[in-house]
C-alpha cells in the first residue's frame, strides 16, 4: 500500500469518498459542484492543508484530509484530521492507521504539530475505539457552532 499526498489526479476519487462518507455517517447528500470546489481549493492551496491517499495497485483505497489551525499558545499548528474514508473492501486492514502514521511523520519532519485532532460522531463507537487504540484521547473541549444565514 502506497501512502502519498493527494494530487489533482485524485480529485474524482476524493470527491466520491467525501460523498460516500457524508451519506454513510450522516445521511447527507453533498452538492457535487460545491464539493469539487472545496477539494480543488485544498489541492491548490497547500498552506490550508493536504490530502493523503492510500493507493493499492493503482486504485485509491482510502483518503483523509488534514487542515491546519494555528495555535498562538503553542506557536504550532493543530493538525485537524477530517474527511476520513476507506472503501468498504479495504476496511479493517490498517489503512487508517497507516494514514495517521503518515500524518504524524510529515508533521514530525516539519516540527510543526501542536497536536493531532479530529471530530467523531457521538455514536460512532467503532471509530472512537480505533482512535483510542492509536493513542488518541477524548478532548475536554466541546464544540459549539453557528452557521451564517
Amino acid at each position: 500500500m502506497l501512502i502519498r499526498k493527494g494530487t489533482q489526479q485524485d480529485l474524482a476519487d476524493i470527491v466520491a469518498f467525501n460523498q460516500a462518507m457524508a451519506f454513510e455517517t450522516e445521511g447527507l447528500s453533498l452538492d457535487a459542484d460545491t464539493l469539487i470546489t472545496g477539494v480543488q481549493t485544498l489541492l491548490q492551496q497547500p498552506t490550508r492543508g493536504f490530502y493523503l491517499v492510500a493507493e493499492h495497485e493503482g486504485e485509491i483505497a482510502a483518503s483523509l484530509m488534514v487542515t491546519f489551525e494555528w495555535s498562538d499558545w503553542r506557536a504550532k499548528d493543530y493538525y485537524w484530521i477530517q474527511s476520513v474514508y476507506v472503501k468498504p473492501a479495504f476496511r479493517r486492514q490498517g489503512l487508517y492507521r497507516a494514514l495517521y502514521q503518515k500524518v504524524k511523520q510529515l508533521a514530525d519532519a516539519n516540527g510543526s504539530a501542536a497536536s493531532y485532532r479530529l471530530y467523531v460522531e457521538h455514536d460512532n463507537h467503532v471509530a472512537q475505539k480505533a482512535y483510542q487504540q492509536l493513542g488518541m484521547e477524548q478532548s475536554h473541549y466541546l464544540m459549539f457552532e453557528e452557521k451564517p444565514e
